[in-house]
């Protein structure tokens, strides 16, 4: 557990700042071009669904148009699964996983929309870490989030990240971060907020790190905590979720650090909500996102 000194460095991440921060609005007769286009790139032959909960998840957070790049063993189910989506199949590995032959079809379709989420379902840390780089520069109006195996091998591109200064984001575990930071896990756990702040200057990326509390932190060492989440949100998918949600704020125009701190808080929200209605856990992930149209409705109202 962190210590109560490391969380008392980082202000509150709530309501109340939240309302401070306003997502853009969209006008009553927009259409889904301008809500945003979103692309959710990741899968694993045998992790098609970490893809789709990403998906749900950036349409729930009110992105308006949906695309998804996934190993083309699995993108027809996915397609089926999610008929709100266009769904590119692209070549895997010999793992299962995105391969890194698909980069230039995938900078293709990241120079078409306005966020990128690169991570979900994938299990190969190398494959990921290639695409992510070929990544780097290749869509100068797309903002990226960075997730599960994509932040894998980071820290050795550092400079290549440092040019999507303002449009990254990075969203790692307890594990993810000792990677990334090439330090022990429970170096990590015992300081969350510190391994926080060196990851965001580092690589010049709004930086969550995923726990009980999250924290988020920028580049100029700012950093907010969440003490909303609770024990149900360990659960599979549910970083997957975040990512997404966090993908749709991105599309819809919200600042990186203003998009994070949202979907931070409505991903531990949608929780707290299941475990009062259901249960501390058992609940699911997917369940988490029918959650999040109705808070985004409900602060609406209140701001």
């Amino acid at each position: 557990m962190p210590s109560r000194a490391c969380a008392e460095l980082a202000l509150a991440l709530d309501a109340a700042l939240l309302r401070r921060m306003p997502l853009p609005r969209h006008r009553e007769d927009a259409d889904k071009d301008e809500r945003g286009r979103v692309l959710i790139a990741g899968g694993h032959r045998e992790i098609p669904g970490a893809v789709l909960l990403s998906a749900v998840g950036a349409l729930r957070a009110g992105a308006g148009k949906l695309q998804v790049a996934t190993v083309e063993e699995v993108a027809v189910a996915l397609a089926v699964a999610l008929p709100e989506a266009r769904v590119f199949g692209l070549p895997a590995g010999p793992g299962g996983d995105l391969s890194p032959r698909a980069s230039p079809r995938l900078a293709q379709l990241a120079a078409r929309v306005d966020a990128l989420v690169l991570g979900p379902g994938m299990l190969d840390g190398d494959a990921a870490s290639a695409l992510a780089e070929a990544l780097f520069g290749a869509a100068p109006g797309c903002a990226l989030v960075l997730d599960a195996a994509a932040l894998h091998g980071l820290g050795a591109l550092a400079a290549e990240a440092r040019s999507m200064a303002g449009r990254l984001v990075l969203t790692p575990h307890a594990g993810e971060m000792a990677t990334l930071l090439a330090v022990p896990r429970a170096e990590v756990l015992a300081d969350p907020l510190a391994a926080g702040r060196r990851a965001a200057a580092m690589l010049q990326a709004v930086t969550v790190v995923k726990g009980s509390p999250s924290f988020v932190v920028t580049p100029q060492r700012e950093a907010w905590r969440s003490d909303l989440g609770d024990v149900g949100l360990a659960t599979s998918g549910s970083g997957d979720t975040l990512a997404g949600i966090l993908g749709g704020l991105l599309a819809r125009g919200a600042a990186p650090l203003t998009a994070t701190l949202w979907a931070v808080f409505l991903h531990a929200e949608a929780g707290a909500r299941l475990a009062r209605r259901l249960g501390p856990v058992g609940y699911l992930a997917r369940e988490l996102l029918a959650e999040v149209p109705v808070i985004l409705r409900e602060m609406a109202e209140a701001g």
